[in-house]
């Protein structure tokens, strides 16, 4: 198959940008890393009449400090995610979500605003941004609108953004240093998307956990906040904590389907068996830290 026809543009700026999403009255469609839109393109299953190609715009890349936060711009490549220093000190949750994106190919193109939009239900990014918290920096020609993570997804492959806006950064809030990363998924083969998976952080102080950021994955038609295991987790001291008990608590969040790979009742299994496992390991790790 071959695409529909289409115009292309290629601005050099985000207003150039914003500009051509307005002047198209909702018939455009943004191209980043291009992993998802090609083959929809190829498929006809998407038919824009304009597609805006934003590679070139130098202000969507790059990972700067803003006060009490990380911001990560929307170009920035998967595969630099792995190596930046500055991530891998003090957001390395997003690191291990990003280690199990696809394969190395997919990750040398994918972007991380580029998957947060998306916000395919079983994938790694969108889940970590809703588990930290993270905002959504969204401009349009009308300017800038900030999106918390939880209140972005609306259903599967729906957002809350607006036909001429762009994503053009995330900003995660800062967590402290000694912060332990949590993450666990279950695919059929490494690379696919995640059958279920559980991706967060927590803090740990004199003992207790003070905070708790936790999402699921493949477990609902969205990243789904963990919010009844935050609840159960923040102010308890770690010996004190059951994490069977937690999962069997946190499952009620979720709300798996069938599909042809998986039964929701297999979701909702496995999904409390890699959370206990997940949290036991960050345990561990709390009490060595």
């Amino acid at each position: 198959m071959k695409p529909a026809p289409f115009d292309y543009v290629a601005p050099a700026t985000i207003d150039e940008a914003c500009a051509a999403l307005a002047d198209a009255g909702g018939g455009a469609t943004v191209i980043a890393g291009g992993q998802t839109l090609m083959p929809l393109l190829n498929l006809r299953m998407s038919q824009p009449f304009i597609v805006v190609d934003i590679n070139n715009i130098a202000e969507l890349k790059g990972v700067s400090r803003t006060p009490g936060a990380i911001r990560v711009g929307a170009m920035l490549r998967q595969y630099e995610v792995l190596t930046h220093e500055t991530l891998q000190r003090d957001l390395p949750v997003l690191v291990q979500a990003v280690q199990h994106i696809g394969h190395h190919q997919t990750r040398n193109r994918g972007t991380v605003g580029g998957s947060i939009a998306l916000g395919e239900p079983a994938a790694e990014l969108p889940a970590t941004a809703v588990a930290l918290n993270a905002t959504i920096e969204a401009r349009s020609v009308s300017g800038t609108r900030q999106i918390s993570a939880a209140d972005f997804y609306l259903g599967p492959y729906m957002n809350s953004l607006q036909p001429d806006e762009l994503v053009t950064g995330i900003s995660f809030p800062d967590w402290p240093r000694n912060h332990i990363p949590l993450f666990r998924e279950l695919a059929q083969r490494p690379g696919d998307f995640a059958l279920v998976g559980i991706v967060g952080a927590l803090v740990i102080d004199a003992g207790k956990i003070s905070r708790a950021g936790l999402a699921w994955f493949g477990m609902g038609p969205t990243p789904i906040k963990a919010s009844t295991a935050e609840r159960m987790l923040v102010g308890q001291t770690l010996e004190s904590i059951d994490p069977q008990t937690i999962a069997e608590e946190a499952i009620a969040d979720t709300a798996p389907f069938d599909d042809q790979h998986a039964s929701a009742e297999y979701r909702r299994t496995v999904g409390k068996r890699i959370f206990a496992s997940a949290l036991r390991d960050a345990l561990k790790a709390g009490e060595t830290a």
